[in-house]
């Protein structure tokens, strides 16, 4: 009876034992796998736009090939393409927009786009007819090269439509791009020189001015 008594509690301890090392292997075998990390990466297609920056004469727009991330809302191409512009060249050009300003909204109609920049744009920029002249049509010529189906760019700052950037160059009217400012050299003096450069133009920067000026009042 002893013997009988005895196997059973044999059985009973084996059973345990061989419930417990399964129950183990089990969780140790579900903890490696909840280890286990599969990277998932996503090709993201890119094209390519050109950005307009000053050049290092400081006269007038240089083109800077740039790759943007494809997108399905062409208002996200452009604020692309404008952060672009603020976050300033990589080939050593000078900016034309200054660093603190944001994009608060981009409208686009047919084939005119609004764009509303925060008061940084007006706050930080340095002034003057030439950078002013440069900053404008830095936008429109970088937009209207990248992307064909633009043909004018409304500038507003904090939601409202100014009459000039900054005391000079009005922007209160839809600007077309100009590729003249791409064409150096524009007739100015530099500084630490007496000559004046050529002008492959016929147009002064005062001229220019004036021209953009009569444009606005059409």
């Amino acid at each position: 009876m002893n013997k009988v008594l005895i196997g059973l509690l044999l059985v009973l301890v084996t059973g345990i034992l061989l419930g417990y090392g399964v129950s183990w292997y089990l969780q140790q075998d579900q903890g490696g796998t909840d280890e286990v990390r599969i990277a998932i990466t996503r090709e993201v297609s890119m094209r390519e736009v050109q950005l307009s920056f000053t050049a290092a004469e400081g006269t007038f727009l240089v083109s800077e090939p740039r790759d943007i991330p494809m997108c399905e809302v062409s208002s996200d191409c452009i604020n692309s393409l404008l952060t672009g512009l603020i976050n300033g060249s990589k080939q050593g050009s000078f900016p034309v927009l200054p660093k603190e300003t944001k994009i608060l909204s981009i409208d686009v109609e047919n084939d005119l786009v609004r764009v509303d920049f925060s008061r940084q744009l007006v706050d930080f920029h340095p002034g003057g007819s030439l950078a002013e002249l440069l900053s404008i049509y830095s936008i429109a010529n970088s937009l209207s090269e990248s992307f064909p189906y633009i043909r004018q760019i409304q500038i507003l700052v904090e939601g409202e439509v100014k009459q000039t950037l900054k005391g000079h160059v009005r922007i209160d009217q839809p600007i077309y791009a100009d590729f003249s400012y791409n064409d150096p050299p524009l007739t100015v003096t530099l500084p630490g020189s007496t000559e004046e450069k050529a002008d492959t133009q016929g147009l002064s920067i005062e001229a220019l001015i004036e021209n953009s000026e009569s444009s606005g009042d059409n």
